[in-house]
């Protein structure tokens, strides 16, 4: 690889867009994963053409260029292995425009989510993917990670709500790919093809984004059980009843303890909470969904179980969820939460089998992880929890990744739900996609042939994550 000229990028975008020093160098060779990486430069463009003469730039000196939003990935998908370029897509941060009437908006990559929420709500609209990092994720992020979030079993994912982009490829030259219409039946849908794509593909310089109203009315609930079985059963019957949840969420014992810890909420410490909620824009429509999904809770042992239309009330019952994730930590003071794992999916009848799994490698491996997530569309989240000072835990966690997707893929799961694969996830997506690995690589050399965009991620990715790169953890020699 041939080293970056500085000079040259400050002449693209101008000096004070251009960083090169070791400080900024080291923020920007992480994001929220354990991995690190030191990338050569950090680069900002302003706008399109500025992005596609950087490309130009950097595909004739064949160096890597690493598109980037807010780097709140957990799993290394914008740590720069081969060094390069870091290409900082926040100054493009506009909101280009809000159809209401074709019931599209356009964006640039940089717009943060909730920002973007902000400025629809007036307009009675939201744009639905909203991933709980909502407050810091940029919309080109979330598309090439094809992010979602609790209410994806109603709304979808990212790449339901991507009607049109315009993308800058390798070679500079920029694209437009989709429509702005609900529907469209000729060719490749190439648009498609870039989200979850982890900027492998090209660099998403604007985004034509669907819309849907808000709704008028929610309604949130809650059901404790004494077993993950009994949860799982409801889970199954839930989503094969007709109803149509707004939000479905499973949480195990450990995140409860956890978030009992940290927020002082007094939730009971059972084995599994489900949360479910319907929402529209009627409460006749609403009563019939929370009544059916109460009767099946009971039907399979729930018990406590209350909702409300209230926002308050809402906002207490949903507390435990809500400041899960940061909670995490204060299961035990002793260890870290690490994202390694992270999120799978399976179907729905595997959730609670899923779960029970999770809890049994880990116990097996002198670890804790977490199995909890957005049940209804089949995400299970876990977060495994483990002293990050000792060797002895890093080769167990190893192993008991490696354990938990092999349990995902015997069940017919699947490697990432909405986090993506960057590099803890590499070695599991490959042996997913093992069949295919040669087609989405002959994909990747129409799109850039020299290799320069994200190099070392998905069907190239590390076999080990732990050699792959430098853990951020100072790992103890002393085992």
């Amino acid at each position: 690889m041939n080293s970056v000229n500085i000079a040259k990028l400050k002449e693209i975008v101008g000096a004070e867009n251009v960083r090169d020093n070791k400080a900024d160098l080291y923020v920007y060779g992480s994001d929220a994963s354990v991995h690190e990486a030191m990338p050569q430069a950090i680069v900002r463009p302003q706008n399109t053409e500025q992005v596609q003469e950087l490309m130009r730039y950097a595909n004739s000196e064949k160096i890597p260029v690493i598109p980037r939003g807010s780097g709140s990935g957990m799993c290394g998908q914008v740590v720069p292995v081969m060094g390069g370029i870091i290409l900082d897509m926040k100054g493009m941060n506009r909101i280009l425009e809000i159809n209401t009437p074709d019931g599209y908006c356009r964006v640039q990559p940089g717009v943060v989510d909730n920002d973007l929420n902000a400025a629809l709500k007036p307009h009675g609209v939201f744009y639905p993917p909203t991933p709980a990092s909502g407050v810091v994720a940029t919309i080109g992020g979330e598309i090439a990670n094809n992010a979602s979030g609790t209410r994806a079993v109603k709304y979808g994912a990212a790449r339901d709500a991507v009607l049109a982009m315009k993308v800058v490829l390798a070679n500079g030259d920029c694209v437009s790919l989709g429509s702005n219409t609900r529907v469209a039946s000729s060719g490749y849908p190439l648009e498609r093809l870039m989200v979850g794509s982890e900027g492998t593909l090209g660099v998403i310089v604007e985004a034509t984004l669907r819309f849907v109203p808000i709704p008028k009315l929610r309604c949130l609930g809650i059901a404790k059980f004494n077993t993950l079985a009994e949860a799982g059963d409801a889970i199954s019957e839930i989503m094969g009843s007709g109803c149509q949840p707004s939000m479905l969420e499973l949480i195990d014992k450990i995140a409860i303890v956890a978030a009992n810890k940290a927020e002082k909420l007094g939730l009971p410490e059972v084995e599994a909470i489900l949360l479910f909620e319907a929402d529209g824009m009627a409460k006749e429509t609403i009563d019939p969904e929370i009544e059916k999904f109460q009767a099946i809770c009971e039907k399979h042992n729930g018990f406590g179980l209350e909702f409300s239309y209230d926002e308050k009330e809402r906002a207490r019952i949903f507390a435990g969820r809500a400041k899960l994730f940061p909670s995490l930590s204060k299961y035990d003071e002793r260890l870290a939460s690490t994202s390694l794992a992270d999120d799978m999916a399976v179907p729905f009848s595997k959730m609670a089998e899923t779960a029970k799994k999770i809890h049994e490698v880990a116990q097996r491996h002198g670890l804790v992880m977490t199995a909890y997530g957005h049940c209804g569309a089949g995400c299970m989240h876990t977060k495994i929890l483990m002293d990050t000072d000792k060797d002895f835990q890093w080769e167990a966690a190893r192993q008991a990744v490696a354990e938990i997707y092999d349990y995902v893929r015997s069940v017919g799961g699947t490697t990432s739900a909405e986090h993506g694969i960057g590099l803890s996830k590499a070695a599991a997506f490959k042996a997913e996609k093992a069949t295919t690995l040669e087609l989405m690589r002959g994909i990747k050399k129409v799109f850039d042939p020299n290799n320069i965009l994200n190099p070392g991620k998905l069907m190239d990715g590390p076999d080990d994550w732990v050699e792959a790169t430098r853990l951020r953890y100072q790992v103890s020699k002393a085992g």
